[in-house]
């Protein structure tokens, strides 16, 4: 207790590991440093945002802040920031922030789950192209176009790849992947009615689910 009233602490040891005398350490000893807590906040960005990169303000813990957001980033995807979260105590460093980002849909391309530099869209192609094969036009996200080469027979659901067409971050430039989705009309004319079933009747017994049941049953 006397010791205590000068300041003293109970201790097994002294500094380096050796006891002090008494069982004690020294008089006044200083409480640890301690790191500062995380702060966690997020950000929702539009895909030309998350594609190219772009600076955002945020609140959080009581303070507004600008944040820049790398290029490529993926939905779902935690940036973290050191040393913007809470002071430390004690002498000891602040915390982190940590920002998960959303992005917003966009009605024709999407972010590539895997790669973050890729970029996915889906591209409507007629019967005809998909059939006998077409050279057909794509839009790009920047604002261009680019021309893919359909294959005659190329069935809906094919990904075709445009190099160097994707999103472009610090450590290289993604592609575009194009899923080629046949097209089929809510409504039909009746001349396109019967342009359909004489080219069902050209094709004779082919039959598209003529093995389903046999390979099913494997």
């Amino acid at each position: 207790d006397l010791l205590r009233m000068f300041g003293g602490t109970p201790s097994p040891t002294r500094s380096g590991g050796r006891p002090g005398p008494f069982g004690f350490g020294g008089f006044g000893s200083q409480p640890q440093p301690q790191k500062g807590s995380d702060v966690l906040t997020s950000a929702t960005l539009d895909l030309r945002d998350a594609v190219a990169g772009t600076t955002v303000e945020l609140t959080a813990d009581g303070r507004t802040m600008k944040v820049r957001i790398p290029a490529g980033v993926r939905d779902g995807q935690k940036i973290r920031l050191r040393g913007k979260g809470r002071a430390g105590l004690n002498g000891g460093e602040n915390g982190d922030m940590v920002v998960t980002i959303s992005i917003k849909k966009h009605p024709v391309y999407s972010v590539d789950p895997v790669d973050g530099a890729n970029l996915r869209m889906d591209l409507p192609v007629t019967l005809r192209e998909a059939a006998l094969g077409a050279t057909v036009e794509v839009p790009l996200l920047n604002g261009g176009t680019s021309k893919i080469k359909i294959k005659p027979g190329t069935p809906s659901g094919t990904v075709m790849r445009l190099r160097g067409k994707g999103a472009t971050t610090r450590k290289k430039t993604g592609d575009l992947l194009v899923t080629i989705q046949v097209a089929v009309p809510k409504k039909l004319s009746k001349a396109a009615k019967e342009a359909l079933e004489a080219f069902d009747e050209a094709m004779g017994d082919t039959d598209p689910r003529a093995t389903l049941m046999e390979e099913a049953a494997t």
